[in-house]
């Protein structure tokens, strides 16, 4: 067993944790944030996508061990003060979700794209979410919601956005 220490949506954690145990698991088991979705466990759905240090990646990648001293967001961590974060509200209002097993990974993928890029096009957009696979969506209402959230952070700096990974 190793120690870890990780800040997840701004609460402190301190756990004993297995050192094969990854991140995903441990946000999932120990944390009870299920918000987070375990999909392929190879790496190629994203839904298990979150902010570590301010950066997108794929929790299924990394043990959790590897996350000591980091600071993790998750989709429970995105909405501030009750109100939904502007990417969020994008996606309810665009339609961008239909099961929704997938959203939480996009709209974190979302997110760090729009922090790289705050004006992203369409190409851009398509390309900044392709490591998130969605099968209902057919992806034309998840750009249009990521292109809603572009205007309404571009009105409102004040809730800039995380980067994201390069190679995600």
């Amino acid at each position: 067993m190793a120690r870890i220490s990780v800040k997840v949506n701004g609460t402190q954690h301190s756990h004993e944790v297995e050192p094969r145990q990854l991140l995903v698991h441990y946000l999932r088991d120990v944390l009870g944030l299920t918000g987070t979705h375990v999909g392929c466990d190879t790496s190629q759905c994203g839904s298990c996508t979150v902010m570590l240090d301010g950066r997108t990646m794929k929790s299924c990648t990394m043990f959790a061990v590897q996350a000591d001293g980091s600071e993790v967001l998750t989709i429970e961590g995105l909405a501030a003060g009750g109100k939904l974060h502007p990417v969020q509200e994008s996606f309810w209002e665009e339609h961008g979700l239909q099961c929704g097993f997938c959203t939480p990974g996009l709209i974190l993928s979302a997110v760090g794209l729009l922090g790289d890029d705050p004006h992203p096009d369409e190409h851009a957009i398509r390309a900044g979410i392709e490591g998130n696979l969605c099968r209902c969506t057919g992806y034309h209402n998840v750009v249009k919601a990521v292109q809603s959230a572009a205007r309404k952070l571009a009105t409102a700096p004040a809730q800039a956005a995380p980067t994201r990974a390069q190679g995600q």
